[in-house]
């Protein structure tokens, strides 16, 4: 599977996802990761949620199964809920 063309961000993590993730892999952390963001209202500017980001990135790409967020529902499916779930930290 082809890989990435540059490291996603600098450091080691960005250094070791270039290395091991294919592309389509980064495609789906991509995918999730918008999910993780509008499900626990992250804030990507704010430092404290780029670690629970980071968090789910590593678990997503290098841990066990990464699940969905608690009560997430998949768009068109069910009945939309009234507000979003308390933001988790």
């Amino acid at each position: 599977m082809p890989g990435l063309d540059r490291p996603p961000f600098p450091g080691p993590l960005g250094e070791r996802i270039y290395r091991e993730i294919s592309r389509d892999a980064w495609q789906m952390w991509l995918e999730y990761q918008t999910i993780v963001i509008n499900h626990y209202g992250l804030n990507p500017a704010d430092p404290d949620d780029r670690a629970i980001l980071r968090a789910h990135l590593e678990a997503f790409l290098f841990g066990s199964e990464e699940e969905l967020p608690e009560e997430w529902i998949p768009p068109g499916a069910g009945q939309p809920a009234k507000g979003a779930p308390a933001r988790k930290k």
